[in-house]
């Protein structure tokens, strides 16, 4: 038997995923999984009437049908399908979580419950919680030891998939039950299913919602192949050539940071909720906006100029004005802010076609000049300032912006997000079954009880573009 110090930092990584006891998960992580997955659910069920959606939707059905839910439609698809095309609404409408791998939920939800048909086992809604608690941990440390976010990013990979893959994977091995043999081999196909470039920011593309989907089914395809006896790396992160550090993170790689505080420190705890249909790095700039006009009402045509201070990282990620369809506006800071000064909210309506079209967001966008800092750090929040034509000027800056965990939406605003969001393609009753279940999830018997919920009429609905 080896040592665990003979061990690789997958191998190790591993055995944490698959021996972990639902003991060691605090209450408070449990809590907060649960809210997750209800923000998610939420946004992926919307996001199957978008037009990504339909699109993802259509190819994967061209491989016939399956008995795994295409969540928010009457459709079912095979397992790796439907993870894909859950995986794509789920993030297709910008409201999904952040703050773990980016974007953790939109990841390892599709893929966990993908992997519920898969399985013949009973799995209790506790087990359920614990793989998405692992999921969301797995892909959090994986970036974390590519030397974080901006780092990873700055280079052109969109950590969403790279690192997402990896806790896609995790999630659907502990759903199906995986030893930690199993379980290491699962992580190491991760690896070589890892990709997603940001080459979609700068032309208005769509391939970023492929994203999330491309990391969920591949995260359960590692997880399918490592059941099924097909061998992985056992050195996939730490290997000289060839290795995961070496191949994305060569000069960024922290390798420590995989196995750091592993069982006391839970990443989903840092993950955010979003209240606005924008890029998270837009969303200090959003609410500073709301803020001043809050504190001092003003219409648009009472405005000279709208300046906006920021870091280099967020004005190269989310500095572009390209309003040509709903993923490029999303990524759009000018358009976030210009969006509450006319909208006074920048929620899903204010970025739907109607309102792109809206020449007042137009002659606004006109008003609004980016300057770069450089003395700000790569995540530092934007600094926004109004200017009315009487000369006035105010500024400000929102450093921890709502839905962030130190300043978390409510219960009540999560559960009116979900409502808002589910309330497009399900009917009343299953929005409310599938909202009580889902924060009950701890304690139902059989986690495949919310999938009878969870068919809609998303294919009958406008799109939503």
């Amino acid at each position: 038997m080896m040592r665990a110090r003979d061990l690789s930092l997958s191998e190790q990584f591993a055995a944490f995923v698959a021996g972990l006891s639902s003991d060691a998960i605090p209450a408070n992580v449990v809590h907060k999984a649960k809210r997750h997955i209800l923000d998610t659910l939420g946004a992926a069920l919307a996001g199957a009437a978008a037009s990504e959606s339909r699109s993802a939707l259509a190819v994967m059905a061209a491989d016939g049908q399956g008995d795994t839910l295409v969540w928010g439609t009457k459709r079912t698809l095979g397992a790796r399908g439907a993870a894909f095309t859950n995986g794509v609404a789920a993030h297709a409408l910008e409201l999904d979580d952040a703050g773990g791998c980016d974007h953790s939920g939109a990841v390892v939800l599709p893929a966990a419950f993908a992997a519920l048909s898969c399985t013949p086992r009973p799995v209790p809604g506790r087990d359920f919680v614990d793989a998405v608690v692992l999921g969301y941990d797995v892909g959090r440390r994986v970036l974390e030891a590519c030397g974080g976010y901006s780092p990873h990013n700055g280079y052109g990979w969109h950590s969403t998939m790279t690192c997402g893959v990896f806790g896609a994977a995790a999630a659907s091995a502990r759903i199906l039950g995986l030893d930690a043999a199993q379980t290491a081999a699962a992580l190491g196909h991760a690896g070589s299913f890892s990709g997603g470039l940001w080459g979609f920011i700068h032309d208005a593309s769509q391939t970023k919602r492929m994203h999330t989907g491309r990391a969920a089914e591949g995260g359960l395809l590692a997880a399918l192949l490592a059941q099924a006896g097909v061998s992985g790396p056992t050195q996939v992160f730490a290997d000289a050539w060839g290795g995961f550090f070496n191949a994305f993170a060569r000069d960024t790689r922290e390798p420590q940071a995989l196995l750091h505080e592993l069982g006391e420190t839970w990443k989903i705890m840092r993950c955010s909720i979003k209240p606005h249909a924008s890029c998270r790095s837009s969303h200090a700039a959003v609410d500073a906006t709301l803020d001043l006009i809050r504190d001092r009402p003003c219409e648009v045509d009472e405005l000279r100029s709208v300046h906006v201070r920021l870091s280099a990282f967020v004005a190269k990620m989310c500095g572009g004005r390209e309003l040509r369809n709903l993923a490029s506006s999303q990524m759009s800071l000018p358009y976030a802010v210009a969006s509450v000064l006319v909208n006074r909210h920048a929620g899903l309506s204010a970025y739907l076609e109607a309102a792109r079209l809206d020449p007042r967001m137009t002659a606004v966008m006109k008003r609004i000049t980016l300057e770069i800092d450089p003395s700000m750090s790569d995540l530092d929040e934007p600094v926004i300032t109004l200017t009315t034509l009487d000369g006035a000027s105010r500024s400000r800056q929102v450093l921890t912006p709502l839905g962030d965990p130190g300043n978390p939406l409510s219960d009540a605003a999560l559960l009116s997000k979900y409502r808002t969001l589910a309330g497009i393609v399900l009917d009343g009753a299953s929005t409310n079954a599938l909202a009580s279940m889902t924060m009950e999830l701890d304690t139902i018997p059989e986690a495949r009880a919310m999938l009878n919920w969870m068919s809609g009429d998303a294919e009958d609905r406008p799109v939503l573009r």
